[in-house]
Parts: C-alpha cells; sequence; structure tokens
C-alpha cells in the first residue's frame, strides 16, 4: 500500500481503536470530528465531504463506524471497481472488521491486517477468496494484471469449475487453493510478454523491466517512445518497473515526467556519465547475468529484463530531495498536510534544536540533525550534502519557512555555490518550499482581523542587517500608515532596540492605536493581549512575543459591549 490510511473516528469511545490501527501503518492519520474529536491528525467538519474527499483521492479509508453510514457517504461515488481504494468500516471498539470497497485495491488484505491486530475475524464475502483463500485478481506489490476485464471473466470460469495450469514464476500462488491440471485449458501466464489477447490465458505481469535512457533520449515524449520500444521487443507497459538514467540529469524535468507517465520509479546509475550507452548502465547497476535478457534500442533506450520483480529501492540511486517546511505556529492541527508529508517521507530531519522537537516524534530510522539557531548556513549546506547523496531531506522551521526562516538561507547556500565543486551535484537536487501557517498570521487569527488591510513584517533584530536600515523602514511604514507586524522584537542580546522602534512608530500614529500581542500562539501556555501603542512597554514583551501595531483604522471592540474583545482593519479606508 503506497497511500496511507486514513482512520476516520466520530467520537471519542472510537479513539484507543484508531491508535492501535495507526501503528500498523506508517503515515497513517487518525481524522477525527472536529468538535468531539481533540487528540487526531486531522480535523474535519463534516463526515460525508470527508469521506467522499478522501475516496476521491484515492487514499484507503479505515472508518470506526457503522457500515451502512460509510456506505450512503460513499454512494454517490461509486462508478469504476478497477481504480476505487480500499475503504473499511470497523466497530468503534475493534470487535468487527468488514472490509467494503476496493476487493482490487487489497482491502480484504488490508482487513485480515486489521483483523489479526484487533484479534478477531474479518468478515471477507469476496467469493474468490473465500474458494481460493487470496485475490488472484489483486496480486502482491511487483506483479499486475494485463486486463481486470479479462481477469473477471476468467475467475468467473474458475469459480464455475473449470482448472487452471500455470506458466511462469510467481511463488506467491503457490499458497492459492486453485483448480489445477497440467492439461487445462485455461492458464494464468506469469510473463513480460504482451497478452496476445488470448481468452483462456490470465495474464499477470512481473514488473520486471527496468529501462535505461541516456542523455540523446531525455526530449518531450520520453515516455511515449519507450512505451514504443517496449512494444518493439515485445514487452508489455505494465511489466516496467523503474526508468533509469545517468546521475548527471537528475535534475532533467523529462525524465520525472517520463516516470511518472509511466507510473514507475525513477533511479540514477550513480558511476555513470551523460555519454554512456544505456545498456553499459544496465549491466554496471544492475550487475546483469548471462541469463537476463538485454534488449537495446535506438535513440538511447534499452531494456533488462530481471529474473524477479527487483525492489526499485536497490536499483540505482534515488535522485535527493530537499524540503523546506514551515512547521506552523506549533499546534498539529495547523501543520500543512503537504508539509506533514514532506515530514513523513524524510529520511532526515534538520533544523533548530527547539523546532526538531516541535515536529516530532520520528520513526527509529530516520535520522535528525538539530543544531543551534545560529548556525543557518552550515545547516543549510548540510541539507544539501544530504540530499545530493540521495536522501530525502526535511528541512524545518517555525511558521512559514519563506518568512525570516530557513527557505532563504537555503537557496542562498545553493546560489554561493555556482562556482563549487558540488554545484552540479546540488544543482541535481529537488528543491521544493513548503510554506507554513507564520506567527504573524496565527497571531492575526487568534485576534481576529488586524491584518485585513495592508500590512508589513519586520524583523527588528540587527543580526543580519543595520539597525540604521531598521530605523528607516520603520519610519516609512509608520508614515505609510501600514499595520506592521514585528518579529523578534527583543531578546537579552538586543534590550533596547524595541524601545527606539516604538518612540519611531509613536512619531505617526496616535496614542490609541490597537497593539496585539501574541506570546507563543499554537503552543501550549499561549496568551494574547490588546493594548494600546501608550500603554504598551517593551516588559510586556520577550523574543516569542508577535507585536502587531494597528494602523490608523484598526479597531478592538467587544460585541453587544460583553464577551471576548475582537480586532480588526477594516479593508476601506475614509479620505479626507
Amino acid at each position: 500500500m503506497t497511500t496511507p490510511p486514513a482512520i476516520v473516528i466520530l467520537g471519542v469511545g472510537a479513539q484507543d481503536t484508531a491508535q492501535r490501527l495507526k501503528a500498523l501503518y506508517d503515515g497513517a492519520q487518525v481524522h477525527g470530528l472536529r468538535g468531539r474529536v481533540m487528540q487526531a491528525d486531522v480535523a474535519y467538519t463534516e463526515l460525508s465531504a470527508h469521506l467522499c474527499e478522501l475516496y476521491a483521492s484515492g487514499t484507503p479509508v479505515v472508518a470506526l463506524c457503522a457500515a451502512g453510514i460509510v456506505i450512503r457517504c460513499i454512494a454517490p461515488l461509486l462508478a469504476n471497481k478497477g481504480v476505487e481504494p480500499p475503504v473499511l468500516a470497523v466497530a468503534e471498539d475493534g470487535s468487527a472488521v468488514v472490509p467494503l470497497l476496493g476487493g482490487l485495491s487489497g482491502v480484504n488484505t488490508m482487513a485480515r491486517e486489521i483483523a489479526a491486530a484487533l484479534d478477531v475475524a474479518p468478515a471477507i464475502t469476496t467469493s474468490g477468496e473465500l474458494r481460493f483463500g487470496a485475490c488472484v485478481l489483486n496480486p502482491p506489490d511487483g506483479y499486475t494484471l494485463a486486463s481486470i476485464d479479462q481477469g473477471k471473466r476468467f475467475v468467473s470460469d474458475l469459480l464455475a469449475g473449470e482448472a487452471t495450469r500455470i506458466e511462469g514464476d510467481a511463488p506467491w500462488l503457490d499458497d492459492v487453493q486453485l483448480p489445477r491440471a497440467n492439461d487445462a485449458q485455461r492458464a494464468i501466464r506469469v510473463t513480460p510478454l504482451a497478452w496476445s489477447g488470448s481468452k483462456d490465458e490470465l495474464v499477470i505481469h512481473p514488473r520486471s523491466v527496468v529501462v535505461a535512457v541516456d542523455a540523446t533520449a531525455t526530449a518531450d515524449g520520453l515516455h511515449e517512445r519507450i512505451l514504443e520500444a517496449a512494444q518493439a521487443h515485445g514487452l508489455a507497459a505494465q511489466s516496467l518497473a523503474v526508468l533509469l538514467a545517468p546521475l548527471s540529469l537528475a535534475g532533467e524535468p523529462a525524465l520525472q515526467q517520463a516516470a511518472d507517465a509511466l507510473q514507475v520509479a525513477l533511479r540514477f546509475a550513480a558511476e555513470s556519465g551523460p555519454q554512456n550507452h544505456p545498456a553499459d548502465m544496465l549491466r554496471q547497476t544492475l550487475r546483469v547475468p548471462n541469463k537476463t535478457l538485454v534488449a537495446s534500442a535506438e535513440a538511447g533506450i534499452a531494456f533488462a529484463v530481471t529474473h524477479a520483480p527487483p525492489d526499485p529501492a536497490t536499483v540505482g540511486r534515488a535522485r535527493g530531495k530537499l524540503s523546506v517546511i514551515g512547521l506552523g505556529p506549533g499546534d498539529k492541527s495547523l501543520l500543512a498536510p503537504a508539509a506533514r508529508a514532506a515530514l513523513t517521507q524524510a529520511t532526515d530531519v534538520l533544523g533548530y534544536e527547539t523546532y526538531v522537537k516541535m515536529a516530532g516524534p520520528f520513526r527509529a530510522d530516520q535520522r535528525v540533525h538539530g543544531t543551534d539557531n545560529r548556525e543557518e548556513m552550515q545547516r543549510a549546506r548540510h541539507a544539501f550534502e544530504l540530499a545530493s547523496a540521495g536522501r530525502h531531506v526535511a528541512m524545518v522551521s517555525s511558521g512559514d519557512p519563506g518568512v525570516f526562516a530557513m527557505a532563504a538561507a537555503v537557496i542562498e547556500a545553493l546560489d554561493e555555490a555556482r562556482d563549487e565543486p558540488q554545484s552540479a551535484a546540488w544543482a541535481a537536487v529537488e528543491l521544493e518550499i513548503v510554506p507554513g501557517i507564520s506567527a504573524a498570521l496565527a497571531t492575526a487569527a487568534q485576534a481576529g482581523a488586524p491584518l485585513g488591510h495592508d500590512f508589513c513584517m519586520l524583523s527588528l533584530s540587527d543580526n543580519l542587517k543595520p539597525w540604521a536600515i531598521i530605523e528607516t523602514r520603520l519610519a516609512h511604514a509608520a508614515q505609510a500608515d501600514l499595520v506592521m507586524a514585528f518579529y523578534n522584537p527583543i531578546s537579552r542580546a538586543r534590550p533596547w532596540q524595541l524601545d527606539k522602534a516604538l518612540d519611531i512608530v509613536r512619531e505617526w500614529r496616535a496614542p490609541a492605536t490597537v497593539v496585539v500581542l501574541g506570546r507563543d500562539i499554537g503552543r501550549p501556555g499561549a496568551t494574547l493581549k490588546t493594548t494600546t501603542l501608550s500603554e504598551l512597554k517593551s516588559a510586556d514583551v520577550d523574543m516569542r512575543t508577535m507585536v502587531i501595531i494597528g494602523s490608523s483604522t484598526t479597531r478592538a471592540f467587544r460585541p453587544a459591549g460583553h464577551g471576548r474583545e475582537w480586532v480588526y482593519t477594516p479593508r476601506w479606508y475614509e479620505l479626507p
């Protein structure tokens, strides 16, 4: 299962069972109904819409509720049996496991795994599974059907009493209780060669073909040329497992586009240059024995057919990836799904020690590299070194990585390395910046909408820029009547700058100007305070405080004169 399941619960009564199931699958998350479930990785507001969204995205669903509820929610989307994800209903107390949908995508396998963990019997109802002990139409990883429609007819014939013989190597079929006969008219053929269309055959393709390309082949339409070359050699497209290319081409977009179109893993031959012939790459990377076919094609494409489906992770090496992510303000529910996915996929996690701890917990196989907060450039270079060796690195920042955080440092490190020996290796790394909720936005949301009109963000730290520049920008922003969000407002090493900044702002803003102070917003012990510019004192602020100074139009009020206070900046301006 490539996509971790979503474990969907409606109330606190299912939390214990949900946590037991979460432990079964790496990357699985508990989805809880907002307002009812406090301990969930993902909060949702309406069950039917959420289940439909998960189903439509191909996410396996384990719903801890009545089977009828799940069926009614997803029923409008039911169409193609061949592409639906696994969907299961599990009793809140774990006493029943019912596979509902996804017989061709492994739902019964999941049902058995979940039932074994809960020490109950799964409610398997699929005829083929009950008769044969396994679903022939759902081969294990590394194998795929040539035709699902032909497969359905074939299994129907077996259920009606026909026998079969097996041609080819598929050890997993040894445990399937099929009606067999050496002279059977019907045959299960396990072969990387294309299906001839015979109605008496169930053709299963082992994903055992590695295709290699060189620099001459990496133009638009690469995947079409690979398919044409495979067809010329009688190979089935479904048998392709890996696309192999020279490491020097790791940053070539056409390669990833071709791999995605072919639905294969993209790997690189670490010791090969762009001029090496693809067949040479296959021999060196796969250590091709004589019994393995190497079929060379024109236009820089070659194929190797291995004896058994290879683990793509063992073929060459991966392209390194560096994901620079924002953790948001600290609350797990405010972590962007893309950032959460990058953390789950990462082999290495780097960052300031405090933020690394926020990002955890981590798996035992993930390497964690926590550093001092003043080592940004060294950390960025270390991240590229790891990623250029083929690892997937997650560089963590709090808030948004592009707002006074690590994204700029990472890109600066890449820029500075242009004339260094490692430049090409670093440039080949897949670099992505994953946004997060910044401290200013998180604090503003708690207060209401103080950033509802034009605003600016300013760091009061003069560690990386002269204080004179900060003063100039403060004066211009105050004169322009922008709402201002202050990052790094004060510290033990910089005790006077905030008072100086406030003196500058007070030259242009009225004493009654609304000020919002958010400390540790999104973390335990968070506090939110509304005051005015005249009342604000530097003693009210520390390094963990976000200071938002309103414009001349920013307002604070209590609805009907009581209740909580709201702060907002109107979206309009009154002209003089």
